[in-house]
């Protein structure tokens, strides 16, 4: 199917776009570890039976010691470091300002195959940088009581949101290398479908995450918080929907994409949250939406066009 990638990247834009929102009410509403460990658990049941129904066995495709283990450190890096900083930025500044600020995201991975892979950085991607941290600058910063220029919004908020985006960034790049480890090895699979190895390749993730948000709660709170949210029949039912449009749909399809298009399309598609998110954040959360809101997402986003396009 012609452009069936783009379709897919623009699907998953609108997939992000929900799992913030849902996201951002989940996190105020059981906090976020809690609301974590319930997306990984509930990530891992449906993985199971998409398996079970497709292959006949409800366990994804064994990887190599090698596969396994980037594929671990990329969901302890993307996930439990990552989704705690950005569910925790959610809570602080809100899904809107936290969505803008993860179009960092791919040029944190930019950085991040530079010194890990020797990819070289070009011109245009510098270029792409500034302009995009230009738009994040015009949409959060402001005119000052006392100073020319001051932050509108809580800096540790925005500390979280800068975390969120480099920890995204790099477990990109780590997913990068455990999927090509992975794809090879699954392959050797007889009657295994191309399209199920994103899905198969998250599960490990997956399994990352849980571990690492399991022992985060334990250790903060204990489990009375989960064992609470199980009872709560509204922030179940908002941990479902997140988990559905976020590590299961969103993640396994936002994989998919790269398979069908140019990763730097798909990413440029994938990263139009902001602008998608202005209108229902304003709906749902009455947040003030002003031109220069606007324009600094719209300029953000043009900036990742740049760096993948360019």
């Amino acid at each position: 199917m012609t452009y069936l990638g783009e379709l897919i990247s623009i699907g998953v834009a609108f997939s992000w776009t929900a799992t913030a929102l849902l996201s951002e009410f989940g996190s105020k509403r059981l906090g976020n570890l809690t609301l974590n460990v319930l997306r990984m658990a509930l990530a891992l049941v449906f993985s199971l039976v998409l398996f079970g129904v497709v292959t006949g066995n409800p366990l994804p495709a064994g990887a190599s010691v090698e596969a396994a283990g980037w594929m671990l450190l990329s969901g302890l890096v993307g996930y439990v470091i990552g989704d705690f900083c950005l569910f925790q930025c959610y809570i602080i500044i809100g899904s809107r300002y936290g969505q803008l600020f993860m179009t960092l995201a791919p040029l944190a991975a930019a950085l991040m195959a530079w010194i890990t892979l020797d990819q070289q950085m070009r011109a245009m991607s510098i270029l792409a940088m500034l302009v995009t941290l230009m738009g994040i600058g015009i949409s959060v910063l402001g005119r000052g009581e006392h100073h020319k220029v001051s932050l509108k919004l809580p800096l540790n908020g925005v500390l979280f949101a800068i975390g969120a985006a480099v920890c995204q960034g790099v477990g990109l790049v780590l997913s990068k290398i455990g999927m090509d480890h992975y794809e090879a090895s699954m392959m050797a699979e007889a009657g295994m479908p191309e399209w199920l190895v994103p899905f198969s390749a998250n599960f490990y993730r997956c399994v990352a995450g849980i571990i690492g948000f399991s022992l985060l709660l334990w250790f903060r709170d204990g489990m009375a918080p989960l064992r609470e949210a199980i009872h709560d029949k509204k922030g179940l039912s908002v941990a479902t929907a997140t988990t559905i449009f976020g590590p299961f749909v969103g993640v396994g399809f936002s994989l998919m994409a790269v398979q069908y298009t140019a990763a730097g399309i798909a990413s440029t598609l994938m990263a139009m949250t902001p602008i998608i998110i202005l209108l229902p954040s304003y709906w749902l959360f009455h947040e003030k939406i002003t031109w220069r809101a606007v324009i600094g997402a719209i300029i953000s986003v043009f900036g990742v066009s740049l760096f993948f396009l360019g």
